[in-house]
């Protein structure tokens, strides 16, 4: 979309979030964010800050993410006339959740100075593994609440704050959605809801979980899904520079 259209999806969104029954018909809790590799390629190739940031907008009467090219001090560039958004949709296919822990197992054997055994144990330490950015249990259970307490959380921040406590935007690391390798070949994204012992209440984040593709014996299978939990909303979140004007 452009500029233009960008803003008037921008203040849709502000419109609809003191309005629970516009909110209600707006975001079904079990809808989701797709990207596809082109569309993070050009995310991120358009970013020049170590955040991303995807403004939430209503655009064609569906809610979407709106990922605004950013500098390097962290305001929208200007010189970037067209934003790469995804709009809310249903999920089509069920999301498998993988995550991999390896253990390694320590076999310990003590000989003595005449070479007699006087230790033999064996213990196993844990996890040895790649580090996971989110527990794939807390993943699941932040999308689980989100799907059976969203519109509680709406209801309540629509009528006794009038929206103002609602996300404007998430503020990403431009990591999450840029990995050398296994390359990510798209990214679903679900809305969710965790308690932040900071602010003392529920917040929403985005949940990103990421499909790559690895070569093996000549076929390629997505054998891998990552989960996510780094988006920040805003509010309350607020604390890297804000957009330019």
């Amino acid at each position: 979309m452009n500029e233009n259209e960008y803003k008037l999806a921008s203040a849709e969104w502000g419109r609809c979030v003191s309005d629970y029954q516009k909110v209600s018909s707006l975001i079904p809790t079990n809808y989701i964010f797709e990207l596809d590799s082109d569309q993070i390629s050009k995310i991120t190739e358009k970013n020049q800050y170590i955040d991303l940031c995807a403004e939430v907008g209503v655009y064609g009467g569906q809610v979407v993410l709106i990922f605004l090219p950013l500098d390097a001090q962290g305001h929208v560039d200007k010189s970037v006339t067209e934003y790469q958004y995804t709009a809310l949709v249903p999920l089509k296919h069920d999301i498998r959740l993988q995550e991999t822990k390896e253990f390694t197992v320590v076999k310990n054997a003590v000989l003595s100075g005449d070479l007699t055994k006087v230790d033999d144990n064996t213990n196993m330490s844990f996890p040895v593994s790649e580090q996971p950015v989110l527990d794939q249990d807390i993943a699941v259970d932040a999308i689980e609440r989100w799907r059976n307490e969203g519109m509680e959380w709406f209801f309540r921040e629509c009528n006794e704050f009038h929206g103002e406590r609602v996300f404007r935007r998430f503020y990403i690391p431009k990591e999450d959605l840029t990995h050398p390798y296994p390359q990510v070949t798209g990214i679903k994204c679900s809305f969710g809801l965790r308690y932040n012992d900071i602010y003392q209440r529920m917040l929403v984040t985005l949940i990103f979980i990421s499909f790559h593709e690895l070569l093996q014996k000549g076929t390629s299978e997505t054998v891998i899904s990552n989960t996510y939990d780094w988006a920040k909303p805003c509010p309350p979140v607020c604390r890297i520079p804000e957009l330019g004007t």
